[in-house]
């Protein structure tokens, strides 16, 4: 009788975690789609505002969160899964390709970037998009965070042409190049800079395979 009691009692200790669990996730599950929507509108605010920043909205016409080019894994962006590049119209004339890429080697760890490029080569704008750098230090790459509101550091890239600068150029003064750093936070800047010069040869190297495939399509399979 009392091992015939213990199994009761397990069952319906079973039954009833089995009964709670059920409901929990039912209600996860509804919470999620009554959330979502605000979530992702969210989610498409904050994306527009970077891409605001880095390339004036009427600068272009298109649906620009839509017209975009995936790439697998791509060493020289610092991508190691892939990423995606966004691409700027104006009456279906190429303005800008705007393309995420990761610098390794900021003090604190990886920086990510945005960087929109016109089809020249020149630089339209630069954004971090998520660093660990030191507050206070580091984190002036962020405009946000720049002590120097009236010139943020970060703005000295707009209007850059990577073929007017050259590759062996393309980095801070005190490597020998010709972009700015500010004194006690060399590392920040030099990483910045040099993941912004590797987005700026990316896209003048493959800017018309970037700019005819199809949307939504991989870089690899361009050429196909």
């Amino acid at each position: 009788m009392t091992r015939y009691t213990a199994a009761r009692t397990s069952i319906r200790t079973a039954s009833i975690m089995v009964i709670f669990t059920l409901m929990f996730t039912s209600m996860m599950s509804l919470t999620y789609r009554a959330t979502r929507p605000a979530i992702e509108a969210s989610q498409f605010a904050e994306r527009m505002r970077l891409m605001n920043e880095i390339l004036p909205a009427g600068a272009y016409n298109n649906p620009l969160l839509d017209d975009y080019v995936e790439l697998g894994p791509t060493p020289e962006l610092g991508l190691d899964r892939g990423g995606r590049i966004y691409r700027a119209r104006r009456d279906g004339e190429p303005v800008a390709l705007i393309i995420e890429v990761v610098a390794p080697d900021g003090y604190a760890g990886r920086i990510q970037l945005a960087v929109a490029i016109d089809p020249t080569g020149r630089v339209s704008g630069v954004r971090a998009t998520n660093h660990a750098e030191t507050p206070g230090l580091g984190d002036y790459i962020d405009p946000r965070k720049d002590k120097e509101r009236a010139r943020p550091w970060i703005n000295q890239f707009t209007g850059v042409s990577f073929q007017e600068v050259g590759e062996e150029s393309w980095r801070v003064r005190r490597d020998g190049g010709v972009f700015d750093y500010r004194i006690g936070a060399t590392i920040s800047a030099r990483a910045v800079t040099m993941a912004t010069g590797r987005a700026a040869r990316f896209a003048l190297t493959h800017h018309v395979a970037l700019f005819d495939a199809k949307a939504g399509s991989r870089l690899g399979e361009v050429t196909e």
